[in-house]
């Protein structure tokens, strides 16, 4: 199957600012003129209508069953995961990890393994073109099923992609890419879609196993340095958390 995976440098991606950075700055439609002028963007340039694009799509109405909340810090998203999945016990991350170097990023892969991640509830977060890193966050009632699929591609790239399928998609919109992709109706068909590497798919944690960052690219010293951490101290979820957000967006030092 044909599968396009954006590359994305994180060394040159808009970082995660703290909360107290990001709250320092509207984050609203109505104040974009000034927030152009604060990033010194041109009305007319495609930074700014991008920017407008995200802004728009932030404030727009959540569909029915669904919360969402874009988190312009790593602070926000935490809260945002914890009140959306309602737990008080250890989370999950999930990402897609490209396990060889390519810059080529459409191409047939083969589905060489999947394995389902158990899960009651998730949160997905997607990164948003903006001048400092912003996550769409959402979660949604209706039945979702995700899963961990090996890939091998044709110039043999190897892929440990995640992909979520949307089992209900009956309140989705009719203008949903999917649906026009497919030519089908909301509601009739299900919707599996695979995660680009910047994208974070949050769960609560079940298990004794230790392992916090499953799939993020380059995390295994840096986890293994929080999890010590948390065994000679006190560990949090928001600890983890952060030190794997932070590791995914570029922001680790």
């Amino acid at each position: 199957m044909e599968v396009y995976f954006p590359k994305r440098n994180p060394a040159t991606s808009p970082k995660l600012w703290p909360r107290e950075e990001a709250e320092s700055l509207p984050f609203s439609l109505s104040q974009l003129p000034n927030l152009l002028k604060v990033f010194s963007l041109s009305p007319s340039s495609p930074q700014a209508k991008a920017m407008e694009d995200t802004l728009r799509e932030c404030e727009s109405k959540p569909i029915k069953g669904e919360v969402k909340f874009c988190a312009t810090s790593l602070e926000s998203m935490l809260d945002f995961t914890r009140t959306a999945l309602g737990f008080t016990h250890d989370l999950q991350v999930f990402t897609t990890s490209h396990k060889t170097k390519s810059s080529v990023t459409f191409q047939n892969y083969t589905l060489e393994n999947i394995v389902e991640i158990p899960a009651s509830k998730m949160v997905a977060c997607h990164t948003m073109p903006y001048p400092y890193a912003v996550f769409y966050c959402h979660s949604q009632e209706s039945e979702n099923k995700i899963y961990r699929v090996d890939l091998g591609g044709e110039n043999g790239d190897r892929v440990e992609a995640m992909a979520v399928c949307h089992m209900d998609t009956s309140q989705w919109g009719h203008s949903h890419v999917s649906f026009q992709v497919l030519k089908v109706k909301p509601g009739t068909i299900s919707v599996c879609h695979f995660f680009p590497a910047d994208n974070l798919i949050l769960v609560p944690k079940h298990g004794s196993a230790t392992m916090w960052c499953d799939g993020v690219v380059g995390t295994t010293w840096f986890c293994n340095r929080v999890m010590w951490w948390c065994c000679a101290y006190v560990c949090t979820v928001s600890d983890v958390l952060v030190a794997t957000i932070r590791t995914v967006s570029g922001t680790n030092d």
